[in-house]
């Protein structure tokens, strides 16, 4: 299980970290932003797959931001995935 930690930019969260094992997204935890939201994310998550979540997520717009905490997420595990080949 590889561990990732990104700095989102543009959003209220401050760090998010996660695991990446298998091509699957497991411990998912936004520090800062909505905490209910985010707590929630990080649950629907739990498990799937990384890819898809990404694709899901991507281009969420969060009060006309152009991004939010769930698309800073999303570019963090595209981001994650690169660098270990996996897309």
């Amino acid at each position: 299980m590889q561990n990732y930690e990104y700095s989102p930019k543009g959003v209220c969260s401050r760090r998010v970290t996660f695991d990446i094992d298998e091509g699957k997204l497991y411990n998912v935890h936004f520090e800062g932003g909505c905490n209910g939201n985010l707590k929630a994310i990080g649950k629907l998550l739990e498990g799937r797959d990384a890819r898809e979540a990404a694709e899901i997520l991507r281009g969420n717009d969060c009060q006309g931001r152009g991004t939010s905490c769930a698309d800073q997420f999303a570019q963090a595990v595209e981001q994650a995935l690169e660098a270990n080949g996996l897309v």
